[in-house]
């Protein structure tokens, strides 16, 4: 199945090189989880939307770390009268494709983002909104690098 994250590296990708950006703030997960790929698109969008009006389009860096690798997968079982002849219950129970996942193991980064020392608050927020959009509890870590 197609991955549905549209892009991974957003925000002033040049300026991140360049060692402009000098506080790195990480969004991880406080527990091992599996998480859909639907739940990191919208997570992605929304720290998007709010990281270009609070911050600015060319003030940022942001990155999401972890690749859905995982494919799930289905075994379809039929219930009811008469099911068990349309079925072969676990015999060649490969299942059908149903999504992509990513596995995060505890205190891992989900997402990145770079930026200047007088937007981390407005960071804080945007990062602390999307809690309730991920199936696991999380915790933000940042660090100011010292400019060159």
């Amino acid at each position: 199945m197609p991955v549905k994250i549209q892009k991974f590296n957003m925000g002033n990708i040049n300026a991140f090189k360049e060692g402009k950006l000098n506080t790195w703030i990480w969004v991880k997960s406080k527990d091992a989880v599996q998480i859909r790929d639907n739940a990191l698109e919208a997570c992605r969008k929304q720290i998007l939307r709010n990281l270009e009006k609070k911050v600015g389009k060319n003030n940022f860096y942001f990155k999401v770390v972890k690749y859905p690798h995982q494919v799930l997968r289905e075994n379809k079982m039929l219930t009811g009268a008469g099911a068990d002849r349309l079925q072969t219950g676990m015999q060649l129970a490969f299942g059908t494709p149903v999504g992509n996942a990513t596995v995060v193991k505890k205190n891992q980064p989900i997402f990145f983002i770079a930026t200047t020392e007088g937007f981390i608050n407005d960071i804080k927020k945007i990062c602390n909104s999307i809690s309730s959009k991920l199936p696991c509890s999380t915790k933000i870590e940042f660090e100011i690098k010292n400019s060159r």
